[in-house]
């Protein structure tokens, strides 16, 4: 992996854990020679990671649309910030400039780019790892709804292995970098319910 896209909030989150786990992948990622891709925020769990990635030493690209540059307040550190018109934009970028996706806690907009890239790897569009770093369980609901969703139908078999959950960072980079996608599409494969 030359990047990682990390999806994360520009807020910080009620637990102190949150920003911490930030800290440890930025600082993780740079150590491994990972750049970073993210959102282009200096504030929140974007700022932390970034922060942490670019004291590390580690290449950091950060993507935001204009007008959310005052709004999310800008990554002025950041070497490589790039400013785009649209959301729509930010995510291609994102997505084009990385070979895999992880999430930290967030909120809708972190879980719409995790879902949207998985939604990618689910029809074959890429084959790029995505995945969840659930910070003191906060993902764990996410993961038995999900869980539920595959037994009520609405997921077939192995998408939802597609998505890798794990609570350590160094066990989530090695699984990411383990991670073969499927050779075709689920959504294909009639065999599976």
């Amino acid at each position: 992996m030359k990047r990682l896209c990390v999806f994360c909030g520009a807020n910080a989150g009620a637990k102190e854990s949150y920003r911490s786990a930030a800290h440890e992948l930025g600082r993780t990622l740079a150590r491994s020679g990972v750049g970073l891709v993210y959102g282009g925020a200096g504030i929140g769990l974007m700022g932390a990671v970034a922060d942490a990635a670019l004291a590390g030493g580690g290449e950091v690209i950060g993507i935001i649309p204009r007008n959310l540059v005052k709004l999310e307040v800008a990554h002025r550190g950041a070497v490589d910030l790039r400013i785009v018109e649209s959301m729509h934009e930010r995510k291609a970028m994102m997505a084009e400039l990385a070979d895999g996706f992880i999430a930290l806690p967030g909120g809708v907009g972190t879980l719409e780019e995790l879902f949207e890239v998985w939604t990618w790897a689910h029809l074959g569009l890429h084959q790029k790892p995505c995945a969840l770093l659930d910070v003191d369980g906060f993902y764990s609901g996410l993961g038995a709804f999900l869980d539920h969703v595959q037994q009520e139908g609405f997921l077939r078999l192995g998408v939802r292995d597609m998505l890798l959950i794990d609570d350590d960072v160094t066990r989530l980079l090695q699984a990411m970098r383990q991670y073969r996608g499927p050779d075709l599409p689920a959504w294909m494969n009639r065999s599976q319910t």
